[in-house]
This record gives C-alpha cells, sequence and structure tokens, in this order.
C-alpha cells in the first residue's frame, strides 16, 4: 500500500484570525505583567531580608515598585 500523502493531511475549517490575535494579545500581556510582579516580588523579598528593611518595609517596597510597574509597561 501507498501511505504517501502529497498535500496537507487535514483541511479542516479555515483559521480564525481574529481569535488567535486576542489569545496572542492575551499571552503577551499575561507574560509582560507576570514578568513584572515576579521581578517586583524578587526585589522586595531581598530588600526584605538583605536590606534590614524588615516584612513592613518589603511590601512598602513591593507596592511602590508594582504601581510603578503600572505606569511604565503600559
Amino acid at each position: 500500500m501507498d501511505n504517501h500523502h502529497s498535500g496537507p493531511v487535514e483541511t479542516g475549517a479555515s483559521m480564525d484570525y481574529s481569535e488567535h490575535e486576542k489569545t496572542y494579545n492575551m499571552f503577551i500581556a499575561g507574560a509582560k505583567w507576570g514578568t513584572m510582579v515576579t521581578a517586583v516580588l524578587l526585589i522586595a523579598m531581598a530588600a526584605g531580608f538583605f536590606g534590614g528593611v524588615g516584612f513592613l518595609g518589603s511590601l512598602i517596597v513591593f507596592i511602590v515598585l508594582n504601581i510603578a510597574g503600572v505606569f511604565l509597561l503600559r
């Protein structure tokens, strides 16, 4: 038997490009905001552990840097 295909295996429905764009934009936004929050969390933890500012000081650093990140990443 000859099982070689010369064309696409499946020729299903056409792609929904608007839905693809929405998914891509949501992924990029999630990656951007998630990276920002993770970096801010690491900076706040370093300030709390090594900077000697304690829990409340690192919480303030976390909040202030998140607010700055929101304005910078818009």
